[in-house]
């Protein structure tokens, strides 16, 4: 058996410790250790972006790092972005314009999307949907994606 590492991290604003073992990845960290459910598995293998977070600033597929390489670093999952009862003008909007569906891809899609929004607050479509490649959707057809994030960075830029 294994030695589980020891492992202090910042998620979502809060300092966290946990053990994991060596082999464990970050997503498995998030769902069973530290049940943080909203980060979803789709595939396992990095393709889909349904498990995407953000790991200092950067987009990382959750299932792809290991969580003893969590040490240290700042972590946003979907479980962030709300503040209490009010949600971030990302998940209005995608409840407005109905940009999800069964819910697999809509935490991966939010959290890209805030990251995009963070980087570029006016982006064209084409650099929504070029910065939204990686995650992939087999309910919605990706339309009200795109337009939920347009609306939700017009709203921000007070547009």
């Amino acid at each position: 058996m294994a030695r589980k590492h020891h492992v202090n991290t910042v998620i979502n604003g809060d300092a966290v410790d946990f053990l994991c073992e060596p082999q464990q990845t970050l997503l498995d960290v998030l769902r069973d250790e530290l049940e943080l459910t909203g980060t979803k598995e789709g595939c396992s293998t990095g393709d889909c972006g349904a498990c995407s977070v953000m790991v200092d600033g950067a987009l990382v597929c959750s299932c792809l790092m290991l969580g003893v390489e969590a040490q240290g670093t700042k972590i946003d999952t979907v479980e962030g972005m709300a503040k209490g009862e009010d949600l971030h003008v990302l998940q209005r909007k995608f409840i407005e314009h109905v940009a999800l569906q069964c819910g697999i891809c809509t935490p991966g899609l939010l959290i890209a999307s805030r990251n995009l929004l963070e980087r570029n607050n006016d982006p064209t479509e084409e650099e929504v949907r070029y910065f939204l490649a990686g995650n992939l959707c087999r309910c919605t057809g990706y339309n009200n994606v795109v337009d939920a994030v347009m609306a939700a960075a017009k709203e921000m830029r007070g547009a």
